[in-house]
């Protein structure tokens, strides 16, 4: 059968091409994808092209399928996997693979990066069997789309949480996760993977007395107060602020003087910046723990940090890319329960066709996720721009009257509405 997809074939070379997939074997399952939230990691793949860690050959000879936050619906079953999926299965995947053959290096490849005929940015997709060996495949127990296409993020988060580590007093054993109760910064964190980094630090097993949430944006912070706010934090015990670096000379002094005098146990950086880097090393206290969470895409990325600290007061520095299986199958469960809502991730909904401007372009567009229904045909546009587009076209009128019912997010009946209304790609 064909499938439109978009694919990567070199460095800024994405294209919206259709194309037949193979049968599907034995050992795949074909998947009708419905939505893919598109990730900066995908723009740092365009950017990179064959020097990207998970690219496995010559793109131009094998392009890959871009998009790895996805979620659909099972079309077909190879025989391998009967006995686990069905067909109609509403699915998310944790994109992450490792194969291991016998004599070789373990490869590291994943959806969305490494394989031709399965992305998230495609109308069908042929899932390969070793996804569904390392447990990638996981079925959504949420009755839309976009939940889906939300887990993975949240499981980067999720999984972030999970690296950090603190020792124990008198003996160097680790204590992993962030320190009970403790204090905690999230740098540059009003973006999208900064508040599911604070929802998931106010509503998740993992909690601290104290979160601080900076950003030199006043705006993304004022979004990120109006939906996770102070009060609804001291509701779960936790003192929550928001601070605009920009705004001080010494933001390290000032940080400290908010935190009621007090140095921090954990430090997440969500911007790869040196001078941010620099400012989370300069935050931490006995025995803190540093993460960088953001991806570079400069190989030379290099931070000053301060070893003396490091020697004698036991700081320390870890780094994750991505979440694990059981990371992702934390975040369903806690969206299904209700404790956790990423949905507020997402700023701009569109259809297929919109991928690749806005992948080659998503760090200069404003707003947080860029949420793509893959059968559609919608340019990109901004929730809050819904209602004047609605003046002249009763497909956005009619998003908008449902976002506007819902504090201005994406929900459940304007997914529907969507995918009734929009027009087929």
């Amino acid at each position: 059968m064909k499938t439109l997809a978009v694919r990567i074939h070199g460095v800024n070379d994405l294209r919206l091409e259709s194309f037949e997939l193979p049968p599907t074997g034995d050992d795949e399952i074909l998947v009708r994808m419905v939505s893919d939230s598109l990730c900066m990691s995908s723009h740092k793949l365009a950017v990179l092209g064959n020097r990207h860690k998970r690219v496995r050959g010559d793109l131009a000879l094998d392009p890959a399928i871009i998009g790895h936050e996805c979620c659909g619906i099972i079309e077909e079953v190879g025989a391998a996997w009967g006995g686990d999926f069905k067909k109609g299965d509403r699915i998310a995947v944790q994109p992450a693979i490792i194969v291991e053959e016998p004599g070789a290096a373990p490869r590291h490849w994943a959806i969305g990066y490494s394989y031709p005929f399965a992305g998230g940015n495609a109308a069908w997709a042929l899932l390969p069997g070793e996804l569904m060996k390392n447990g990638g495949l996981l079925k959504s127990g949420a009755d839309n789309f976009y939940s889906g296409s939300l887990a993975e993020p949240v499981a980067c988060v999720i999984g972030a949480f999970h690296a950090q580590y603190h020792t124990s007093e008198g003996s160097y054993q680790h204590r992993m996760g962030p320190r009970p109760g403790g204090s905690m910064a999230l740098l540059a964190g009003a973006g999208p993977m900064g508040l599911a980094a604070i929802d998931y630090a106010l509503h998740g097993p993992q909690r601290p007395g104290r979160l601080m949430v900076t950003d030199i944006n006043q705006a993304r912070l004022e979004r990120a107060r109006r939906f996770l706010s102070p009060r609804d934090a001291a509701a779960e015990g936790i003192e929550l602020s928001y601070v605009n670096t920009g705004e001080f000379r010494d933001p390290a002094l000032k940080m400290r003087e908010l935190n009621h005098g007090e140095l921090f146990d954990d430090v997440f950086v969500f911007a790869p910046v040196r001078d941010v880097i620099e400012l989370g090393d300069k935050l931490l206290g006995h025995d803190g723990c540093l993460n960088f969470f953001a991806g570079p895409t400069d190989t030379a990325l290099e931070a000053s940090l301060n070893f003396y600290q490091v020697h004698y007061d036991s700081h320390h520095i870890v780094g994750t890319s991505g979440g694990s299986t059981a990371d992702m199958e934390e975040g369903l469960n806690l969206m299904a329960q209700g404790k956790i809502n990423p949905v507020f991730m997402v700023t701009h909904v569109g259809g297929l066709d919109a991928v690749v401007p806005a992948t080659l372009e998503l760090p200069r567009i404003p707003g947080g996720k860029k949420l793509i229904y893959t059968h559609k045909k919608l340019e990109l546009c901004a929730i809050e721009d819904f209602a004047e587009k609605g003046k002249t076209d009763p497909l956005f009128a009619g998003l908008a009257e449902r976002c506007e019912k819902n504090q201005g997010l994406w929900n459940k009946e304007a997914e529907d509405y969507l995918l009734a209304h929009a027009p087929d790609i």
